[in-house]
This record gives structure tokens, sequence and C-alpha cells, in this order.
């Protein structure tokens, strides 16, 4: 049998993540015989490994392909599209360890496979590494706070503080002034923007403090870090903190909870948080606050 070897020329040139799963990434070969002449318009018989640690670990995805080598002698295959032996790409967790590319090769197409070669991922597949880096769940102690809803494969969210921020005491709603404060905006995200506005609108007021400042004025500090950047919830914010109110903790039932959302000059939304009930409340009520933050 004639000795056939392979010259790996391109290891993983690419690494894309497609809109459907699963998930890709693009391999390259040339594939020469033993008198290192190409071997073009060839079929192949491929099983393509991805090692974790070295050349000889773990198998922890597997998949087979028989992909044809073009008049070059070139190979191109997208790992990920291949007829899955073991594991999946979308399960690997890129961020533990070295990483190995094994390949198999059966110049005849078929599963004997007389060709072997590894070469290690010198560097992250970015697209797929990024897919499960970096993210949070539900209930976390992150940022200052708990995490309470998510987006973004996780990667972002809102976080609520641990603990209301009118220690017991309920809080109105404006600062002594009915006017409109234009704070209309509602979604994730929205109360950042309604908190500024609120502020700039009712300033000091009348000394007393009030929703929107005081979640303004609130830190946290953990690890060193001083996280700042607090804001009175929009309604639709609000009504998602409601749905996790037990994995968060700490909310009273007595009371509602301020919104950054306003409905008039005199009345702004909260939410009831012993029955998720919406309503729109007098701006003179005094209520109880969450602050939250975004990331």
């Amino acid at each position: 049998m004639r000795k056939i070897y392979a010259i790996f020329s391109a290891v993983l040139i690419t690494a894309t993540i497609w809109a459907q799963s699963p998930q890709k990434m693009s391999y390259q070969a040339v594939i020469r015989n033993n008198s290192d002449q190409l071997m073009t318009n060839h079929a192949v018989g491929m099983q393509i490994s991805i090692l974790q640690g070295s050349p000889t670990g773990t198998a922890v995805y597997v998949e087979t392909q028989t992909p044809t080598t073009n008049p070059n002698g070139l190979v191109t295959v997208e790992i990920g599209g291949g007829t899955p032996v073991t594991g999946t790409l979308a399960g690997i967790d890129w961020s533990t360890g070295i990483y190995y590319i094994k390949t198999e090769t059966d110049p005849n197409g078929g599963t004997s496979y007389t060709i072997t070669g590894s070469s290690q991922l010198l560097s992250v597949p970015y697209a797929l590494y990024s897919k499960t880096a970096n993210t949070h769940y539900i209930g976390e102690s992150y940022g200052g706070g708990i995490v309470f809803y998510l987006y973004d494969n996780g990667r972002h969210g809102l976080i609520a503080a641990t603990a209301d921020q009118n220690d017991g005491v309920s809080i109105r709603w404006y600062a002594g002034t009915y006017t409109s404060t234009m704070a209309f905006a509602d979604g994730v995200g929205a109360g950042k923007a309604n908190t500024a506005i609120i502020i700039a609108n009712q300033g000091y007021g009348d000394g007393a403090t009030y929703a929107a400042r005081i979640c303004n004025e609130y830190s946290v500090t953990v690890g060193g870090v001083i996280y700042g950047d607090w804001y009175l919830p929009s309604k639709i914010e609000l009504n998602l903190l409601y749905l996790q109110k037990t994995v968060v903790g700490g909310f009273a039932n007595s009371s509602p909870y301020w919104s950054s959302t306003e409905d008039t000059n005199y009345h702004a939304g909260n939410l009831l948080f012993d029955t998720g009930t919406s309503t729109n409340g007098s701006k003179l009520n005094p209520n109880y606050v969450r602050a939250v933050r975004a990331f």
C-alpha cells in the first residue's frame, strides 16, 4: 500500500458561529501522496477530533466527514458540519485549557484511516469561546447585587440591589413639585434614562429624598470595586424583578414599589409585589424602592 500523508497547511483558518445550530469552524489541509504529489479532485474519508490538554488527550468532540479535494489538493471542511460520533461542538468550554485538532484520513474515502495528524489550537476560536464565556445565571451574586434578568446568551442583563433602598421607610416619587418630567421610557435599560431625567427635572427639591434620587446615590463596594451606576427601574424592569422576587428576596408585600416610568404630572407607575398588579399612583404617595443596574 502506498504511504500517503497530509500536509496541514491552514489549520483553523476561521472560526465562525452560524445563525443556526450547530456551530462550525473552517478547517483546511493539503493532501499529498508519498511521492509528494497532490491528491487532486479525490474523495477522502476523515475523522476529526477535538482533544483536550494534549495531542493524546481526551476527545471532547469527534465527527466524520467525506470531503473531496480540489484541483490544488486542498480539502476544506466545516468542523461541526459532519456526522457526530462523540459530544457536541457547542458543548466545548474553550476557556478550560489547551485544545488540539486530530485528523485521521482514509485516502480511499472510507473509514480505514491511515493518515493521522494533530495540531494545537494556538488561539481560542473567538466566536465559539465568546458564545460560552462570561455567562451568568439568574440568582447569581454579581456586580454588587443579584442577577434577575439575562439576555445575549447570559452575557448581559439586570442586577437588583440586595435590599430595598428606603430602609423600611416608604419614599415618595417626586421632590415636592408636580411637573411632567418626560420620564416616559419603558423597557430593559429605560430606567437609567428615566432616572437621569427625573433628577434633572426635580433637582434637590424641598430637601427630602425621593425614589430616583435615592437609587442614583446608592453605591456598593465588592472586592475593591465600587458599583455606583444604580437607577430606579422602568415599569417593565420592575415587572421582570417581580417575576424573580423569590430568587432576589427581601421584598415587602405591604406597599407598592415605584418604577421610574411617569404617567402624568401627578402619577407614576408602581407595582404591587404581593399580587404583581401594575398601577399608577400619586407621586406623593410613599412607596418602596429597589434600585437596579445593568451589565
